[in-house]
């Protein structure tokens, strides 16, 4: 691993995490690059020819909402089982022993942070764990605890009845993000990404580390780069994805718990 990452770290007052879905790799979760990727963890989308990027439509919560739901509804039981693997917990340690602590970053809607212990979380795609009305009768955004959607396995289908808003009693939908996506309620990720641009603006010694950020989809790549553009004080971890633009940090080729492990288990 690379000693200047380890320099990085040695010297940090201040610790961002910024996570893509490759972080969730070596915790079992599936990896969606790529068609086949999906299709491989989803064989019923194989089947119907239904890539990732199809799925994650808003408009099949109005048009199709047995389909919508199956999709959502499968990876939210499936987030919901998911032990974080041991990265998060170094990470986690690591960051509290520093003098303005740590913050985290990340496009995943899994909530495996959160499941690891972290507190201070910016979901910049929102949360499968939260939800909000289709139809738009309240900008609320509540909890999905006590809600579950049975799938059939054959067809990936939920069988109804859907999850609903509270209010108006119409069908809700995850508050997330999705492709196109218009009706996106986007206040409880927006009081994250408030909180954590506060503490940047008083965190001394500020290191990045990045993992598992892809260039499919910049969200976290762009974020980290804003972050570390100071002092160049980003480590971007991706194990087929590594470059750093102009040499402003360090790349290492590599997964993120294995590099994890090497790079902060000892402090």
């Amino acid at each position: 691993m690379s000693e200047l990452a380890a320099k990085l770290l040695d010297g940090a007052g201040a610790l961002l995490i910024c996570a893509g879905a490759g972080m969730g790799v070596d915790s079992g979760l599936p990896d969606f690059r790529g068609g086949e990727g999906f299709w491989r963890a989803y064989p019923p989308y194989a089947r119907l020819g239904l890539r990732f990027e199809e799925l994650a439509d808003p408009r099949h919560f109005a048009g199709d909402p047995e389909l919508a739901w199956g999709f959502y509804g499968h990876r939210l039981e499936l987030y919901r089982k998911t032990v974080p693997h041991d990265g998060f917990r170094l990470l986690r340690e690591f960051g509290a022993k520093l003098p303005h602590g740590a913050r985290v970053f990340t496009s995943n809607v899994d909530g495996q942070f959160q499941a690891a212990g972290f507190e201070c979380v910016a979901e910049a795609h929102g949360s499968i764990h939260h939800l909000q009305c289709l139809a738009g009768c309240t900008d609320d955004i509540w909890p999905a605890t006590g809600v579950t959607v049975p799938i059939d396995p054959e067809t990936m289908r939920a069988v109804p009845p859907l999850p609903s808003c509270p209010r108006c009693g119409g069908l809700a939908r995850p508050n997330i993000l999705m492709f196109g996506d218009v009706s996106w309620v986007p206040d409880r990720s927006q009081a994250q990404l408030d909180e954590l641009t506060a503490w940047r603006r008083t965190a001394r010694d500020l290191v990045v580390v990045e993992l598992g950020a892809g260039q499919a989809v910049p969200t976290v790549r762009r974020y980290a780069e804003l972050a570390s553009a100071a002092t160049g004080a980003l480590i971007r971890i991706n194990p087929r994805e590594p470059e750093i633009r102009h040499g402003r940090g360090v790349s290492i080729a590599a997964g993120a718990l294995e590099t994890v492990q090497v790079l902060v288990s000892g402090n």
